[in-house]
């Protein structure tokens, strides 16, 4: 194989070229995590400087708009990570461009936003992933086998809760600009509960919320409460914070025959754990089963390999337009329910 090749399921594939729009923390991250598969070969960003810091050790070009990326070439795949209101906008730019992207959630601010990315995709065959990579960790990697195994039984509910205690002057960043952001903490980490909750039990056919802003001075709500129900009655309970003050990450999922409880994100989030509790014939306490997972996250150089794989097999991304699509439609109607009109 040559420096630009990569062998992928006894397949010898192209190194795909890789352009960042969007140089802040998480396009930083996303450029630390492109495996081998990926060449970063441009960055854009507003602010060039950033852009010019986050490609010099990658020796990629670093331009301040992302149009002039989007014409480059040499490029297959553009990660967008921007803030949310240009997120929608640049997908479909990128997609008319013929480059396959790999877009952070939320994808946009609403579903309706979303709907000509999703037609634009679609007519021009081009791969869209979300960037759901909370389905990637140990934790929820493992729990999904246990899960298809059909040792819990059937499901019956979810409950999990996803928060973090912001800082000083989070009621002045962008997140708390409804215009920039399409709503708050409902928008923010909702979607990543309300993904991984489909992930194991399917659609939701009917929907309960509400979102409120309780502490934070601002227009767009610090908690998000959902009950979610399954055509089965199966039901997600699902609560995410921004007043949570310790960062928190926590999922039970409920089975006829056992449990499984998860909890931490590694970092801030504690310990990333998974524990089964394994129903007995004559019921009682349980069989135990705990697995830790203290070792760095790579939920994210998980996800870029699966997207690689998913272009050089010309296969729908697992977590995709659909899906982001599904969350923001909840999201909207738990928004319309409680009174905010954030793009208004």
């Amino acid at each position: 194989m040559s420096a630009n090749q990569i062998e992928i399921k006894d397949k010898v594939c192209k190194v795909l070229g890789v352009g960042i729009i969007g140089c802040g923390l998480i396009g930083q991250k996303r450029a630390s995590n492109l495996g081998p598969g990926g060449n970063l070969v441009a960055c854009a960003d507003v602010n060039l400087p950033r852009a010019e810091q986050l490609a010099l050790p990658f020796r990629a070009q670093a331009f301040s708009s992302w149009r002039e990326l989007l014409a480059l070439p040499q490029i297959d795949i553009v990660i967008i990570a921007t803030l949310h209101d240009s997120l929608a906008e640049i997908t479909l730019a990128a997609i008319a461009a013929g480059k396959h992207v790999l877009v952070e959630k939320p994808a946009a601010r609403s579903a309706s936003e979303l709907e000509p990315v999703i037609a634009a995709a679609k007519t021009n065959n081009i791969k869209v992933r979300v960037g759901f990579n909370h389905r990637y960790h140990r934790s929820l990697q493992k729990a999904k086998s246990i899960v298809d195994s059909g040792v819990l039984g059937d499901l019956m509910f979810i409950r999990a809760r996803y928060g973090h205690g912001a800082r000083l002057g989070y009621d002045k960043e962008w997140r708390a600009n409804p215009q920039l952001s399409g709503g708050g903490e409902l928008i923010d980490q909702g979607p990543h509960l309300i993904d991984l909750s489909r992930w194991f039990i399917g659609d939701f056919s009917e929907v309960q919320g509400f979102a409120h802003t309780y502490y934070w001075d601002m227009p767009v709500d610090d908690n998000g409460f959902m009950l979610l129900k399954t055509a089965k009655q199966q039901v997600a309970f699902l609560h995410a914070s921004c007043t949570e003050w310790k960062n928190l990450f926590s999922m039970e999922i409920y089975g006829k025959d056992g449990k499984l409880d998860l909890s931490g994100l590694g970092g801030s989030y504690g310990l990333e754990k998974l524990t089964y509790y394994k129903m007995l014939p004559q019921m009682g306490p349980p069989e135990t089963i705990s697995w830790e997972y203290p070792m760095a996250d790579d939920s994210w150089a998980l996800e870029m390999a699966e997207f690689y794989q998913d272009i050089h097999e010309n296969r729908e991304p697992a977590a995709g337009l659909h899906d982001a699509y599904q969350a923001l439609k909840i999201i909207d109607q738990i928004y319309k329910d409680s009174g905010y009109d954030h793009l208004a």
